[in-house]
């Protein structure tokens, strides 16, 4: 029998373990896990429902999350995580079907390019069946659809399609009268993902003008050009959404500002980290990990996150892009610069996000 003393001991034990996190209930989840993996609490889970082949190397994966799961809204992303060998890797997704699904059955879509070297996606598409549970966190993001009936312009590239699909069903849905015009960029055309979905919503929906160009089925790539906007009715009037790969998005930018239309007016979202310009040799400097009493030395543009993860730390993270905040911790001196924009914080005590805050010299975190 344990002595007074002792029970005291292992009772203050157990109540470290239980409340020293963000959920005490997941505490529990080995044991949850292994009863029924949809009652895990440090993430909502999402079970497999269906994987439906869209393209050769593009897959979309339906889901069924717990009840608790709190929706989205079109456009919206969301983190999710899987083991892959032993180790839960977290990536970061757009949601591919309307919000109306899950509210009509409780699924949602995720619709996922095979990446040439992509640990996550190429494992998904290996490894998960029907019948298989993930995590899935809450939807974040501000590539939204406006509330007014503006005339729309999309501008998509390849998988850059699926939080447009997810707006372009909500649309039609509410029967949205103003015009609405996609360019959808892809390879060829047996890379359209989402096909016999975009040619119903012309079909169906009168608003709605689709214009998909293979750009590599001729022996000059085809890109997106002036001739391209020109045919596009209105087009000083649009709300500009534009989602794909960087070279496009980039074009795309320039060719509608040459236009007229204002920053604010165009809505972007992106799947790699575009970087800012840093001048590398002025970056980096000692980072002290306060919380975990841990100082190491940093060179060149690496941010927080990076450097953490090599100092054996495993700090919260979501998208590494800059887009969900979810490594958003206290910085409580000195100086580091924001690899996306390139402008430095101030000196003090601030929240930062360590996947795109570069040291300027000594920085303290409190990790």
């Amino acid at each position: 029998m344990l002595s007074k003393t002792e029970r005291t001991s292992a009772l203050q034990w157990l109540g470290k373990q239980l409340f020293n996190r963000e959920d005490p209930a997941a505490f529990f989840d080995p044991l949850l896990e292994r009863i029924n993996p949809m009652w895990v609490q440090q993430y909502t889970p999402a079970r497999v429902e269906r994987i439906e082949d869209e393209t050769a190397d593009t897959k979309t994966f339906v889901l069924k999350p717990a009840k608790r799961w709190d929706g989205f809204k079109a456009g919206q992303h969301v983190n999710i995580c899987v083991d892959v060998d032993g180790i839960r890797r977290n990536r970061t997704f757009s949601l591919s079907s309307a919000p109306a699904q899950w509210h009509d059955n409780g699924t949602v879509t995720l619709t996922i390019k095979r990446l040439p070297g992509g640990l996550v996606t190429n494992w998904m598409h290996d490894n998960l069946k029907p019948g298989a549970t993930i995590g899935l966190g809450e939807a974040f993001g501000e590539f939204l659809i406006p509330e007014a009936g503006e005339p729309l312009l999309y501008i998509a590239g390849g998988s850059g399609i699926t939080p447009v699909l997810s707006q372009l069903e909500t649309l039609a849905a509410a029967n949205y009268e103003a015009p609405v015009t996609l360019l959808y960029f892809v390879r060829t055309q047996a890379d359209i993902i989402a096909a016999q979905k975009l040619y119903e919503l012309r079909q169906n929906w009168d608003a709605l003008t689709l214009n998909i160009i293979a750009t590599n089925e001729s022996e000059t790539p085809r890109f997106l050009k002036d001739g391209d906007l020109d045919e596009v009715n209105g087009i000083e009037t649009r709300r500009c959404y534009l989602c794909g790969p960087k070279g496009l998005m980039d074009l795309a930018t320039d060719l509608l500002t040459q236009r007229g239309i204002t920053e604010d007016r165009m809505h972007s979202t992106f799947f790699a980290t575009p970087k800012a310009a840093l001048d590398t040799d002025a970056l980096g400097g000692e980072v002290r990990f306060s919380n975990s009493d841990i100082s190491v030395s940093s060179e060149g543009d690496a941010p927080l996150l990076d450097i953490a993860e090599a100092a054996k730390l495993s700090p919260r993270y979501g998208c590494r892009m800059g887009i969900c905040h979810q490594c958003s911790c206290k910085k409580t001196s000195g100086t580091v610069v924001n690899r996306l924009t390139g402008k430095s914080s101030g000196p003090g005590e601030e929240n930062i996000q360590l996947c795109v805050s570069v040291p300027h010299g000594p920085v303290t975190v409190e990790l």
